[in-house]
């Protein structure tokens, strides 16, 4: 059935399931139900919350480490007039700094974007002495939470957040294609489509209720029954639980892959808060080959390259090749860690028996036969 599209069974049924998901996540994030606006992933979330809000001679505030859906369009808004200020993070610490981003606003500002934790290096960002900022000036705070929602507490009243993007299928367990947009009542966007919402279908208009003035067309009610799935298993367990896990899993996987020889860590800083991403590289190696030789010969599956950041790497000075980067999740256990340890501590092994000078790189078959 289409949510909200029609009185018969089926229709009903699939709305009762969008809203009973729309409920979970406004829970989950201490939020208003009609606050929540369903989209088709974080990009389309972060989207709608900068184009909607941004004018041309509006100026905006965001960092350094910025994934691609929060940086290309802030690059295609400075081209209609919108003024970006990045700022990078500390060298030492991969935070940025509450006292840059104050000195950083002019009369201008109107947005302060921040990713709460970097998808390449995985450091925290104190969002709420963020928030204490922006609501100091009267300014909209926005959140990219994609690697954070489902991981780790999120009160939108408590850190002054004005509009929180995330995706469905990272911490929330959701499948792919879904995600969620957070909007206070302290912002009202422009709508980036219109069309059939099931309500006020006699307008000519957009409605200009929430959630319906941002979800046009028809709903991927299943991918958002599986998102409220996701939602229910995590309430089920708790976060809590799902969280110290998680930490654990990142410190052994941390300090196992320290101890070899030719690996280089990017990571948090002691001290400072990480999400469950690792990132590195291997000396003698591309990342590329590290993940190929992982794959086939391992059967281990890590994300390589720039991780559609490209901006985060170079402000670590990781550009252009990237780092390996392996996510870790509440179903991984330490057999896993200490399985990809293994494997590369024998991809590192072979790199270092290479012949020098030669330019040459080895096959999976040489990397096994080590």
């Amino acid at each position: 059935g289409n949510p909200g599209r029609g009185s018969h069974s089926m229709a009903v049924a699939a709305r009762k399931v969008v809203e009973e998901t729309r409920i979970l996540l406004a829970r989950f994030f201490n939020s208003d139900i009609k606050r929540i606006v369903f989209t088709l992933n974080c990009t389309d979330a972060l989207n709608l919350g900068i184009k909607g809000l941004l004018k041309a001679g509006d100026h905006v505030i965001s960092d350094s480490i910025s994934h691609n859906s929060v940086a290309r369009p802030l690059k295609k808004l400075e081209k209609l007039g919108v003024k970006v200020t990045r700022l990078p993070p500390s060298v030492e610490t991969g935070v940025v700094s509450p006292e840059d981003i104050e000195q950083a606003i002019i009369s201008g500002t109107r947005l302060i974007i921040i990713t709460h934790a970097s998808n390449v290096t995985g450091v925290i960002q104190p969002v709420e002495k963020y928030g204490t900022i922006a609501r100091k000036y009267n300014l909209i705070f926005m959140v990219d939470a994609a690697q954070t929602a489902g991981k780790y507490p999120i009160d939108v009243q408590k850190s002054y957040i004005d509009m929180l993007a995330c995706s469905g299928h990272k911490g929330l367990l959701g499948p792919p294609g879904t995600g969620a947009l957070y909007l206070s009542e302290r912002v009202d966007l422009d709508s980036l489509r219109e069309g059939g919402t099931g309500s006020f279908s006699e307008d000519d208009e957009q409605p200009d209720i929430l959630p319906d003035k941002y979800e046009s067309g028809t709903q991927n009610g299943i991918g958002i029954a599986g998102l409220g799935a996701g939602l229910k298993f995590i309430q089920e367990v708790g976060l809590d639980k799902i969280r110290h896990h998680e930490e654990m899993l990142t410190h052994n996987l941390i300090k196992t892959l320290s101890q070899i020889p030719g690996v280089t860590l990017t990571r948090a800083k002691k001290g400072v808060e990480q999400a469950p991403v690792v990132s590195f590289n291997i000396d003698g190696f591309e990342p590329s080959e590290i993940g190929t030789i992982l794959d086939q010969s391992f059967d281990i599956k890590v994300r390589t390259g720039l991780h559609c950041a490209p901006a985060a790497h170079r402000t670590i000075g990781t550009f252009p090749k990237g780092t390996v980067r392996i996510s870790l999740g509440y179903f991984n256990t330490m057999k896993d860690i200490e399985m990809t340890v293994g494997a590369l501590q024998r991809i590192a092994h072979s790199g270092s028996l290479k012949e020098p000078c030669t330019g040459s790189r080895q096959s999976v078959s040489e990397v096994n036969s080590h």
